[in-house]
């Protein structure tokens, strides 16, 4: 039956503790958006303390076993995304993804924490709830019902504002570049742009592996004038991180890594 959820598979070397936890967690928080899967390297078999940090979580168990990448390797998936260095290594050109990245948490098999289970299942989880915040493309509001206690809101931070003057002067970046010239992580300009493109004031386009953004031309001109004389009358304040942005190539498309990709 035809479906227009994505498909997302999570791999590992085991597949017995952390690409399980990520399978069993993103199909609990939007089963409706997205089909999962999950496989190994090397296939260990499911740990039993990943099905409890699960149930003690709430988090359903059902039709989860362990399986090597092998029984996977023939499928189409819009993301393949690892969760430690080995598996990533075997298959950042994963030959039938849209996107593939690379999501390093730590094996919870070798800890002495008696909690690293429920640790690593909060920390997977934390990302994953960012993930579906960004990729499954929350309902956009129109730029016409942009509010000027909504725009001057979205002003009020200092990352999102220089965000959008930054995105202003040069009328696209993606991810990679506004991280660099910020000097800050991946999640956080992910949340701040899904935030801004959500309200109307971004459009996105996506370009292979790559994520471009830019003002949406429909929002109100009285804005995108109060952003243009911003930009104009910040100059000095923008000079840092206008810096490695004219002295970069623009974004080419990278297995080994997941900056541009949201």
């Amino acid at each position: 039956m035809p479906t227009d959820r994505k498909r997302v598979l999570f791999l590992c070397r085991g597949n017995s503790a952390r690409s399980i936890m990520a399978q069993a967690l993103l199909t609990h928080l939007a089963a409706d958006q997205f089909d999962v899967d999950s496989a190994g390297t090397q296939p260990q078999g499911i740990d039993p303390r990943t099905l409890s940090a699960l149930t003690h979580a709430g988090v359903s168990t059902q039709g989860l076993h362990s399986k090597d990448i092998a029984s996977v390797a023939a499928e189409a998936f819009d993301y393949v995304i690892t969760l430690c260095d080995k598996a990533h290594q075997e298959c950042s050109h994963w030959p039938h993804a849209g996107v593939v990245m690379a999501w390093d948490f730590p094996d919870p098999k070798d800890s002495q924490d008696t909690q690293a289970f429920n640790r690593t299942l909060h920390a997977i989880n934390e990302r994953l709830k960012l993930f579906v915040l960004v990729h499954s493309k929350p309902m956009q509001q129109p730029a016409s019902a942009l509010t000027a206690l909504t725009f001057y809101k979205a002003l009020a931070d200092e990352t999102r504002l220089k965000m959008l003057l930054l995105i202003e002067q040069h009328d696209e970046l993606c991810v990679c570049d506004l991280m660099t010239a910020l000097n800050e992580a991946q999640p956080k300009i992910s949340r701040h742009l899904a935030q801004l493109r959500k309200q109307g004031l971004l459009l996105d386009r996506r370009q292979g592996q790559w994520v471009h953004y830019r003002l949406n031309p429909d929002v109100p001109r009285w804005m995108l004038d109060v952003l243009h004389q911003t930009r104009l009358h910040s100059q000095a304040w923008l000079a840092l991180a206008n810096q490695p942005l004219h002295n970069t190539a623009p974004c080419q498309p990278q297995g080994a890594s997941d900056h541009g990709i949201i």
